[in-house]
């Protein structure tokens, strides 16, 4: 019963990655009607926004687009930044959207931003602490490695209006612009929700694993 949790979260992480990619694959297919590729869209909404401190920079992969707060940079892959598909032009509006989350203080994202490092030790720390508590017997251990693994679920949830925002940025900003048509517009909501339901299944995934977690604590 202790394999049931993993053979699901394994099942919920195959599906939502195999849509997305779907996804992604069908729009980036579908030029845009203005031909305004994903690094012209980005800068488009940072200056909108008043935002000219924002770096928009070419990264390699798929699907590797990002934001670095730290470096205050706009990542966008190869199938985005200088391309101008219906996907790549949602993308990076997408990465836009969490610069000016950034630049104007949203508050989950400072939430986020203040736990992260303590959630990454989190994170190796909880294993851990199960692993001991499984190889000595020790329920204590099992019970502060699952308090800890809390921490990793709570910084996911943190994480879910940080995405969904952006994403909702992203659509106001291309319906408020008048680059895209309503059609394009409907396109671009179907893949970025697409990738958010990625992190909706993130935090699935990781409560199953708490239960699975609490199904050892109570046969220990």
């Amino acid at each position: 019963m202790y394999w049931i949790p993993v053979i699901i979260s394994i099942l919920i992480t195959l599906i939502a990655s195999a849509h997305v990619r779907s996804t992604f694959s069908k729009y980036k297919k579908v030029a845009n009607s203005r031909g305004i590729t994903g690094a012209e869209a980005a800068r488009q909404m940072l200056m909108a926004h008043g935002i000219y401190n924002v770096t928009i920079e070419p990264c390699a992969g798929s699907l590797t687009d990002h934001f670095d707060p730290s470096t205050n940079t706009i990542r966008l892959s190869e199938d985005v930044f200088n391309v101008a598909s219906v996907a790549a032009v949602g993308i990076a509006m997408h990465e836009t959207g969490h610069a000016v989350q950034h630049a104007e203080g949203y508050t989950p994202v400072r939430i986020r931003s203040a736990i992260v490092k303590s959630t990454n030790i989190s994170s190796w720390v909880s294993y851990f602490l199960v692993l001991l508590g499984i190889m000595f017997s020790a329920t204590n251990l099992i019970t502060l490695g699952i308090i800890a693994f809390c921490a990793v679920i709570f910084f996911q949830i943190v994480t879910l209006p940080v995405e969904f925002n952006a994403s909702a940025r992203a659509i106001s900003d291309l319906r408020a612009s008048g680059l895209y048509g309503e059609e394009e517009i409907r396109c671009t909501k179907e893949m970025l929700n697409a990738a958010a339901m990625t992190y909706v299944a993130a935090v699935a995934v990781s409560l199953l694993h708490l239960l699975r977690l609490l199904a050892i604590r109570n046969r220990r």
